[in-house]
């Protein structure tokens, strides 16, 4: 086994992640700096992740008798190696749901200034942000098309060098269901969907009444750089301004197809802040990653800062607990979107048939998208790399050697 281990460390050198900054500087970083309890379980989740801790099992190829150990995962949404089996099933899941009609995507980004706030009252802040911008999708729907029209919105948090910078990516398709479920309703204007100018008014109207009503009902906490906002008359300084502000509304041309909304979905659903590919250097207390420059053409550039700092911006983007950043509204709501799509795909004269929607193993969804066989063995290329033997976690270990020996194997 140990042999084996390093003749594939040689062929390929292991990259950098964010469990070797953790390993490095976790420690140092949490005696330092006050940390929630949920901010040291996604650290432990991350550093244990596909490692021995979490125990997993030996696959043995049925053909050469290769063998290699594979670790189970940690299952964390922040963790950058838990995501991409949850992102592939969720994206095949909304390509059987995809019309047959332009999709739009739309961005809505909160103002700086809100950042303090949002600091301290990250679940208040973000569920103002969804019920606003929901609220105005909807009431546009109406107004504009006559009907209700369907849209998912995707929170992020973060820009490219992991400061705070929040905001919620929409994909609308291009249409609306009548109230009567009798007529799809197309936009006169196969380009352009609503105007970002009134988007943006009404957008920022709702936000800054339901945070007025937060604040009136108590419901805010004001810690930190936030705390002068406890103040009615500072507060009430910082409502002003916001409303002089011109709020950030971003319309993009359609999709060309319905297949370009699925490789959007891909690369934008069940992101965390930073991936591992991302993650350049380790060095001298430091951390070097890559990021994209907007302001110069999106290159690709590197920032090295301190690995305190490193690590003090990923904790800006750790969600509140069972906090859902992917929500579907309009007729796409979770509670009638079966039916509705059902409905509107009967309307624009698609079939579609609910009974088929089975869910593929693991094996074949990776097939079908990536036309590898995962479980084809690596060594003799012919095989099949077969479950062989169960490897404990630590937690398995530990009451098997000293709570409960009776469970170790007589063998």
């Amino acid at each position: 086994m140990l042999s084996v281990q390093v003749i594939e460390e040689k062929k390929s050198p292991k990259k950098l992640e964010l469990a070797d900054i953790f390993h490095r500087f976790g420690d140092d970083y949490c005696r330092n700096q006050k940390m929630p309890s949920s901010h040291h379980k996604v650290m432990h989740k991350v550093m244990v992740c596909r490692t021995s801790y979490l125990g997993g099992h030996l696959r043995k190829c049925d053909s050469c008798g290769y063998e290699h150990p594979v670790y189970n995962s940690c299952g964390n949404r922040h963790c950058p190696k838990c995501q991409g089996l949850a992102r592939l099933r969720w994206v095949e899941k909304r390509g059987r749901e995809l019309l047959p009609v332009n999709y739009f995507h739309n961005v809505f980004t909160l103002p700086h200034g809100l950042n303090s706030l949002a600091s301290s009252n990250q679940k208040t802040i973000y569920d103002i942000l969804f019920k606003s911008v929901s609220e105005t999708l909807i009431q546009f729907g109406h107004n504009d098309l006559g009907g209700k029209i369907g849209f998912l919105a995707i929170l992020h948090t973060w820009d490219q060098k992991l400061y705070r910078h929040i905001h919620l990516h929409f994909i609308i398709p291009a249409g609306a269901l009548s109230d009567d479920r009798k007529r799809w309703i197309s936009p006169p204007d196969d380009d352009f969907l609503f105007s970002v100018r009134s988007l943006s008014s009404v957008f920022k109207k709702k936000f800054l009444f339901y945070l007025k009503e937060a604040y009136e009902g108590g419901e805010l906490t004001f810690a930190g750089k936030s705390s002068r906002f406890k103040d009615k008359e500072r507060f009430k300084t910082l409502i002003d301004d916001l409303y002089q502000k011109d709020w950030v509304v971003y319309s993009a041309r359609p999709f060309a197809e319905p297949k370009s909304v699925l490789d959007y979905l891909s690369r934008y659903t069940h992101r965390t802040a930073i991936s591992n590919d991302r993650i350049k250097d380790v060095k001298d207390n430091t951390v070097t990653f890559v990021y994209r420059d907007r302001k110069d053409g999106n290159i690709k550039k590197d920032i090295t800062i301190s690995a305190s700092e490193f690590i003090r911006r990923f904790f800006l983007h750790i969600l509140p607990c069972s906090y859902m950043r992917i929500r579907h509204f309009g007729f796409l709501s979770n509670r009638d979107r079966k039916k509705n799509i059902a409905c509107a795909k009967s309307l624009l004269r698609v079939s579609y048939d609910v009974s088929t929607e089975k869910e593929k193993s693991t094996r074949d969804l990776m097939l079908s998208i990536t036309g590898k066989d995962i479980l084809k063995c690596p060594n003799c290329k012919v095989g099949i790399m077969i479950r062989n033997l169960l490897i404990p976690g630590f937690s398995e270990w530990f009451e098997r050697q000293f709570i409960n020996p009776e469970l170790v194997d007589s063998s």
